[in-house]
């Protein structure tokens, strides 16, 4: 039985980013850009002014005030003009060019406002108010790596280098198969001692939410005929996640089904808690993960080992959500040789972060899940964790946000 970084570790080094796409520029946002791009040109394309105003030459306002002479108007997007002559000024527009011979801009509430001549009050000073060719980006700098997350910004600065198509790492089409007699399908009517799929449901909320495309199988009975079709099925999307029949019952058939397919199991049980009974196997070099049943259980081990190889598969560089430091407000306890995983709700309060129970810790009680912004991270040398100690955390799917707070 691998400990949990070990099995973590296993599961990263097994999976490898998919194929490349280009898709239109809007698309691409939230997936990860799969190659460099190189700036084409300067950005600014040319010399252009920052304020709307007069395009100047600074030696001609040295005594104050300095009364010049209107020779012309530029709007945002003219041609450049011809140059400047001594004694004279251009009304200019913000984002226009510089005309020739001007070496500076006077804010328009620096001046009369004038139309015949204008007369500026405030002092001038050299390459004021001028945006340069290339202070932004010079051509031929790379704006974007490989491997950055497309964001609005990201989107910003692509249009205005005009890349209608990018190139971006594939979505991952992952499979998610309950298994069990005792389940029934949402919306179906609810007999006696059935319980509703929700597991594939909130597995398949878990992928869309982090780029990825849910492909939802439906439920497999407890025989070999049942679980063998709908894992043969499951096994031609790029990841399968079953939930439930993963441990050692009569009717926990998945392991065995699995192998039966070809799958080659690379571990069986981690030393977690909740979650213990997670196995993981490769068919093909795709991820297989079998997920424990509960749906607490289920949504702890999906957070930690298949959303970090999910996100690798689409190219994501930081995968692994970064721990940080709360301060327990509920002693705690669990036995020893396991890491447990804590649900918590934060608040912060004077510059750090107080974690408080959200709830019954049993792994039936789901309601802690909904409570909880975080799970703090237990070790698994440790029996006792008393109020007032710090603990590290890691922000639950959804809830990053409350980092801004």
């Amino acid at each position: 039985m691998p400990s949990f970084e070990d099995a973590r570790r296993i599961i990263l080094d097994s999976v490898s980013p998919l194929g490349v796409e280009r898709v239109e520029l809007l698309e691409s946002q939230g997936r990860v850009i799969a190659e460099d791009v190189v700036a084409p040109w300067n950005m600014p394309f040319c010399d252009n002014s920052a304020m709307d105003g007069y395009a100047v030459r600074a030696c001609d306002c040295a005594a104050l005030p300095a009364i010049l002479r209107i020779i012309g108007y530029i709007p945002a997007g003219a041609d450049i003009t011809g140059p400047v002559e001594p004694g004279c000024a251009i009304r200019i527009m913000t984002g226009a060019p510089i005309p020739p011979g001007c070496d500076a801009v006077v804010p328009v509430e620096e001046t009369d406002d004038g139309r015949e001549s204008v007369t500026i009050n405030a002092p001038v000073t050299l390459r004021q108010h001028i945006r340069f060719t290339g202070e932004d980006v010079p051509a031929g700098e790379t704006i974007i790596t490989a491997g950055t997350l497309i964001r609005p910004q990201e989107i910003s600065m692509l249009a205005s280098f005009a890349k209608v198509f990018v190139p971006v790492y594939r979505q991952a089409r992952v499979a998610i198969l309950s298994t069990g007699d005792e389940l029934t399908e949402l919306g179906e009517p609810l007999a006696h001692g059935k319980i509703v799929n929700s597991n594939a449901l909130s597995l398949a909320a878990a992928v869309k939410e982090i780029g990825a495309i849910p492909v939802i199988l439906g439920i497999a009975r407890d025989n070999h005929e049942s679980h063998r079709e709908k894992m043969a099925e499951g096994l031609k999307a790029d990841a399968l996640i079953t939930s439930a029949g993963v441990s050692a019952g009569d009717r926990d058939l998945v392991r065995e089904v699995l192998t039966e397919l070809g799958m080659t199991q690379v571990f069986w049980r981690v030393d977690i808690k909740p979650g213990g009974p997670t196995a993981f196997g490769l068919y093909e070099n795709k991820p297989v993960f079998c997920l424990p049943g509960n749906p607490v259980s289920t949504m702890v081990t999906f957070e930690e080992f298949a959303r970090p190889a999910l996100l690798k598969m689409m190219g994501h560089k930081r995968v692994i959500k970064p721990l940080i430091k709360a301060v327990l407000q509920n002693s705690a306890s669990k036995k020893p040789g396991k890491i447990n995983f804590l649900r918590v709700k934060l608040v912060s309060s004077e510059g750090r972060y107080l974690a408080y129970s959200s709830g019954d810790q049993n792994t039936g009680i789901l309601k802690t899940m909904l409570m909880a912004d975080a799970m703090a991270v237990l070790p698994a040398n440790r029996t006792t964790f008393s109020a007032g100690e710090e603990v590290d955390v890691h922000i639950l799917s959804g809830n990053v946000g409350m980092l801004e707070e």
